[in-house]
C-alpha cells in the first residue's frame, strides 16, 4: 500500500488544477488541520490573474473558520465569491459586509449532510491535509475532522497537503465515521464521550487523487490573552453555579460531559472548574480542544474528551506530540457531523457554554451580527449544542467598549438562539437561572442579575413603560440602544 504511486506535486502545480468559479473544500476545523501551501499559491495565482485583468474567484467551503493561510490569504487576494459556514478573517469579514463575498452562516452539524445530498452543489476539488496515506485510498487526517470525510467522497479532484509536522499518531485519536443518508439512517451508537464507532482514517477512491504536495508546517495557533476580570467573574459564577447543581442533585457527582466554544471566556470557565475541589474530574464532547484543556487533562483534572480539532497552541500541540502514549488514549477526534450531531448531545446530557454578543431580557440571544447587520464570525456550533444541551448556558460581558455598549438590550438585533433553548445566562454581574420563568420573571432575572449597573434602569423603565401583553414590548423603541450606538457612539443618550 505504497503512497508513492501518487504524483508529487508543487503548491504553484496543484494550485494549477483550480479553476474560476470553482467550489473549493477545504480541510481544518479552526486553523487545526486546514491546508496551508495550497490555498497560498492558490492566492498568489489569483492575483496574477487580476493583474492581467483575468477573473479569478473561487466559492469555499470548509468546516469552520481556518488559519490565516487560507481565508485571510484568498481574502486578501480578493479570490473568495461564496463562502460557507464560519469564518473569523478580518479582511473576509469587511468583504463579506461590504456584500462583495456572499457568506452562508449555517450550523456546523448540517455542513456534512449539505455536501451528502447536494444541497450547495457540486464540489469541483478538494484539498485536505493529512499525515498519511495509502495507495488504496485510505487518508490519515492531521489535527482535526471538520468535513474532510465528505470532502473525500464527492469531490471530483482532490489533492492532498501531506504536512510532516503533525504526528502520525494522531491516527490515534481519530473516529471517522459517514452516516447513511435518510431514510436508512440507525441511531448513532455513541453512548460516552471516548465510545468509536469508525475508523482511524478517512478514504477516496485514489482515482480521484490529482498529486499531493509535501510540507512540513505548524498550525500558527496563537495563545490566548490572559483572562481578564470579567472573564474570571464569569467563571466563579459558572463554577458556582454547577456546583449547586450537583449538590441539588440535578447533574452527576461526576458532572455530565461539558462543551465549551473558542475563546478567552471559554478557557477562564474551564480553568476555574479546574481549580474548584468540588468538581470531580469530568469528560467533554465539544467541538474545539484548546490550551486549558490540554492542561486539565494532563493534571488529571479531565479525564477523557471528544472533540473534532486540536485548536490548541503551536507550543500545546509540540507539548501533546511529546507525550502521545499519555494523551492519544484520552482523545478522540471527530467529523463535526458526530462531534456536533443534536442526537448525541441530547443523549449524553452534555452542558454547554457557549459565548454570545447579546442577549435580551426575555432570553433570545444574538452571536453573529453586530446591529442586527455586520457579520462577526457566524453561529459556528453554538446552535448545535445550545438547542440539544441538558444545560444551556450563555456568557458575556455585560458591557463592551468601556460601558458604551450593553449586552443585555431589550431586544436583540438578531436572533441565533431564541429564548426556547436558552436556560442560563451568564455576565461578570451574576447568573440568570431562567428555568421554569415567565417572560416577565425571566426579563427581572435577567436585568437584576445580568445587566451592567448603568443600565437597569433603563431596561426596567422600558418593561415598565411598554405595551402589556405576554411579553412587553415598545415596537417605537425596541432598538433605541442600538439606534443611540450607530447615532452617537454609545448606547445611552
Amino acid at each position: 500500500m505504497n503512497r508513492d504511486r501518487f504524483t508529487r506535486l508543487s503548491a504553484q502545480d496543484a494550485a494549477a488544477v483550480v479553476k474560476d468559479g470553482n467550489t473549493v473544500g477545504f480541510s481544518g476545523f479552526t486553523a487545526a488541520g486546514s491546508p496551508k501551501a495550497v490555498p497560498r499559491a492558490i492566492a498568489d495565482f489569483a492575483k496574477a490573474e487580476h493583474a492581467a485583468n483575468k477573473n479569478f474567484k473561487i466559492r469555499v467551503i470548509a468546516g469552520a473558520s481556518t488559519g490565516a493561510s487560507l481565508d485571510e490569504a484568498l481574502a486578501q487576494a480578493e479570490a473568495i465569491s461564496w463562502r460557507t459556514p464560519f469564518q473569523a478573517s478580518p479582511t473576509l469579514r469587511k468583504q463579506i459586509n461590504n456584500q462583495q463575498v456572499e457568506f452562508i452562516d449555517m450550523h456546523l452539524s448540517h455542513v456534512p449532510q449539505s455536501i451528502e445530498f447536494g444541497f450547495i452543489g457540486k464540489i469541483d476539488v478538494a484539498v485536505i491535509e493529512a499525515t498519511d496515506i495509502t495507495a488504496d485510498g485510505r487518508v490519515y487526517l492531521s489535527a482535526s475532522g471538520g468535513i474532510s470525510p465528505s470532502l473525500l467522497r464527492h469531490a471530483d479532484k482532490i489533492i492532498i497537503e501531506l504536512n510532516e509536522y503533525h504526528s502520525k499518531r494522531l491516527c490515534e485519536m481519530h473516529d471517522v465515521a459517514i452516516l447513511p443518508t435518510p431514510p436508512h439512517r440507525e441511531a448513532i451508537h455513541i453512548f460516552h464521550p471516548m465510545e468509536r464507532i469508525g475508523t482511524p482514517f478517512a478514504w477516496v477512491d485514489p482515482k480521484k487523487i490529482v498529486g499531493i504536495v509535501e510540507t512540513n508546517e505548524a498550525d500558527g495557533i496563537s495563545e490566548f490573552s490572559e483572562s481578564n476580570e470579567a472573564c474570571l467573574k464569569i467563571a466563579q459564577h459558572v463554577v458556582r453555579f454547577l456546583v449547586d447543581e450537583t449538590k441539588a442533585g440535578r447533574v452527576p457527582e461526576s458532572l455530565l460531559p461539558l462543551q465549551g466554544g473558542v475563546g478567552n471566556i471559554s478557557n477562564a470557565v474551564f480553568g476555574g472548574i479546574g481549580q474548584c475541589d468540588d468538581i470531580q474530574p469530568f469528560h467533554m464532547y465539544t467541538e474545539v480542544f484548546q490550551d486549558t484543556l490540554l492542561d486539565l487533562m494532563e493534571s488529571g483534572r479531565m479525564l477523557g474528551a471528544s472533540t473534532c480539532s486540536l485548536t490548541l497552541s503551536d507550543d500545546k500541540l509540540r507539548k501533546m506530540y511529546d507525550n502521545m502514549d499519555y494523551f492519544a488514549p484520552r482523545l478522540v477526534i471527530r467529523p463535526q457531523e458526530l462531534s456536533n450531531n443534536p442526537g448525541v448531545i441530547r443523549r449524553l446530557g452534555v452542558i454547554s457554554i457557549n459565548a454570545v454578543l447579546e442577549v435580551d431580557m426575555y432570553g433570545c440571544a444574538n452571536s453573529t451580527h453586530v446591529c442586527g447587520t455586520h457579520m462577526m464570525n457566524g453561529v459556528g456550533g453554538s446552535g448545535d449544542f445550545v438547542r440539544n444541551a441538558y444545560l444551556s448556558i450563555l456568557v458575556t460581558p455585560s458591557v463592551a467598549k468601556g460601558g458604551k455598549i450593553s449586552a443585555i438590550v431589550p431586544m436583540v438585533s438578531h436572533v441565533d438562539h431564541n429564548e426556547h433553548s436558552l436556560q442560563i445566562v451568564v455576565t461578570e454581574q451574576g447568573l440568570a437561572d431562567l428555568r421554569g420563568l415567565g417572560p416577565i420573571e425571566r426579563a427581572k432575572c435577567i436585568i437584576n442579575n445580568c445587566a451592567h449597573p448603568d443600565y437597569r434602569d433603563y431596561l426596567f423603565r422600558y418593561m415598565e413603560n411598554s405595551r402589556m401583553g405576554h411579553l412587553r414590548h415598545d415596537l417605537g423603541k425596541v432598538f433605541e440602544l442600538h439606534e443611540n450606538l450607530l447615532r452617537n457612539g454609545q448606547m445611552l443618550p
